[in-house]
Formats: C-alpha cells, structure tokens, sequence
C-alpha cells in the first residue's frame, strides 16, 4: 500500500489528492503550547502544536519536534523538556517564539518574556497558565520528526485552573499536512 490511493495515477491526480490529505490534518484538532528546552547553559522556548498525553502510569508525554530546530538539539542533548499552555487572550505570544530565542539570564527572559527553570532545568514561561516538565524516556525516529516521550517530573499551575487556553483554531496558524 503506497501513500495514495488506487486510482491515484497522474501527476495532477496526486497534487490534488496531496491538498485534500492537507486539508483533512488541518482539521485535526491541536492545542498551541510552548516547549521549553535545555543542554548545559543552553536554553530555547519554541511554539509547539504537536503534543499529547500518552500513559497515566507512568504520566508520560508526547511532543513532536522538527529535526533542524534548536530545540530538537536541545532536547536530545539535554534530555529534557517542559510543556507549557498559552492563556488564549496570549495568543500572539506563539509567534515570538517560532525561531530560536534571545536569552537574557540576567533578567531572565526569552525573548523579552520572563521565565523560570523548572525542576529538571528547562525553561518555563512565567505567564503559561499551566506546564509540565519532562525529562526524556524515549526518543522515536518518526520521518523529519522526532516524537520525544517524557515521563512528567513536575507540573503545576500559574494561574487559574480555568483559564481558556489556546488552540491551533484560536489562531491563522497551521502545522502539518
């Protein structure tokens, strides 16, 4: 079985077929999240839409990172990540955060926004209302990503347990297809 289906032949026939794929994971719904990550004296926070919940026992998380990004080296060398949501009157914070960060240790900040390391050492937004932090169980090799399993270490709330958060239809954003 190939990637398309029987009757699926010409050139035009696989570029329409490839755009309706497209559209159908657009619709998949994501939530919008920040992850931070950590090597050493190295930090970056990076947007991030593929995530999930995978085990309650152990609790163990999912995040999908692109291969080139700063925080695929970071994660991999460093062996951590935190996971935080994003208040959806935030949303434009998700676009500060789609290149590397400038890091400001003496103000503690990412970009111009305050953080914290959380108790593995990752980085962890002051304003996300809740996070989660990781430390690496498992990395799978899955095409131009790598899913990076955690086993969550800490979590915790920063603001109201019912603050709406951000989701990839809050927003023009779009990842994937």
């Amino acid at each position: 079985m190939g990637p398309f289906p029987p009757g699926v032949e010409s050139e035009e026939q696989r570029d329409e077929y490839d755009k309706l794929r497209r559209r159908v994971l657009w619709t998949l719904p994501y939530g919008l999240y920040v992850v931070g990550s950590r090597a050493g004296d190295r930090r970056n926070a990076m947007t991030l839409n593929w995530a999930t919940q995978l085990s309650f026992e152990p609790k163990l998380v999912g995040v999908g990172v692109e291969k080139p990004a700063l925080t695929h080296e970071l994660i991999t060398a460093g062996g951590v990540f935190s996971l935080a949501t994003v208040a959806r009157d935030d949303r434009a914070i998700v676009r500060k955060f789609t290149k590397p960060v400038e890091v400001d240790l003496g103000a503690m900040t990412l970009n111009g926004f305050a953080f914290h390391d959380g108790r593995t050492g990752a980085p962890i937004l002051d304003q996300s209302p809740g996070y989660l932090d990781c430390e690496v169980r498992q990395a799978v090799d899955v095409g131009n990503h790598t899913f990076f399993i955690g086993e969550v270490v800490d979590a915790g709330f920063q603001a109201s347990e019912d603050t709406p958060v951000l989701r990839m239809e809050d927003t023009r954003m779009n990842y994937g297809g």
